[in-house]
């Protein structure tokens, strides 16, 4: 039998729980808790916990969003400008946090794939006839996602996706995350052209490469032993921790179009 405590907001000890043989582990943040507390989520306990991220997370996309979305719009300078200034901050925020742990070949492999991923961005929107569309269906998908996984995993909680990478992400978010990807899929079908069952499949796609992103850059924070990759982004983090998905999608993304020819939309 075995007893977890932690500190109370006074500095004291509070019991959180006393159950058989639980083996206890370390988050990010450096509290020790049971095993057993990061297997599944309870919604109803936290409330205002759960939800405390909500505002600043709105505020950050309100402001971020229109600005992203201005620069894919023009496309041109404007879009290169963008892409070349949060590819030299990516870095800069990945070999601050790789360089102490003293993981050269994660440092170099992390870079090299923020630079394929910035170069397979720039190649898609440059596409005179479809560059713009793509890259739109493309930031639509992966932001629909997120949003879906956050408020699907805060509403109904459940088991955890991936207790020992990163707590906070359950089944039930991701499947809210797909949900959302696809609807993106099947608007774009609706709204322009294509078949159901194509963007059905590469919304499919996009969003577990995302998802898989997402977790990849959360093992990486564990493995060096931080919650967020900076804090540059009110509710998010830093950088890297809003784009994980978006860096992880995007070589696919650009692999794909390559294959279809220049003009195709991702989802016709």
């Amino acid at each position: 039998m075995s007893t977890a405590t932690t500190g109370a907001a006074n500095g004291a000890a509070v019991e959180t729980s006393t159950v058989p043989d639980v083996e206890a582990t370390f988050l990010p943040a450096g509290d020790l808790v049971p095993r057993e507390s990061i297997r599944s989520v309870t919604p109803g306990m936290g409330s205002s916990r759960r939800w405390k991220d909500l505002l600043p997370r709105a505020i950050s996309a309100a402001v971020l969003a229109p600005i992203a979305l201005a620069c894919v719009w023009f496309g041109g300078l404007a879009f290169t400008l963008l892409i070349d200034a949060a590819t030299i901050l990516l870095a800069i925020e990945w070999i601050r946090l790789s360089r102490p742990a003293g993981a050269s070949w994660l440092m170099a492999t992390g870079t090299l794939w923020i630079v394929l991923a910035a170069a397979a961005l720039l190649w898609l929107r440059a596409d005179p006839i479809t560059g713009g569309a793509n890259l739109l269906f493309l930031l639509l998908l992966i932001w629909a996602s997120d949003i879906g996984a956050y408020l699907v995993g805060r509403l109904i909680g459940g088991p955890r996706l991936a207790p020992l990478i990163s707590p906070g992400k359950t089944w039930s978010g991701a499947a809210g995350g797909i949900a959302a990807a696809l609807a993106v899929g099947w608007g774009a079908v609706w709204t322009t052209t294509g078949t159901l069952a194509w963007a059905t499949v590469i919304s499919l796609i996009f969003c577990v490469i995302g998802q898989l992103g997402d977790l990849a850059e959360s093992w990486a924070k564990r493995r060096f032993g931080v919650k967020d990759s900076g804090t540059i982004i009110p509710g998010h983090g830093g950088l890297l921790d809003r784009l994980d998905a978006l860096l992880a999608v995007a070589p696919f993304a650009a692999l794909l179009a390559l294959c279809l020819g220049r003009g195709v939309l991702l989802w016709e």
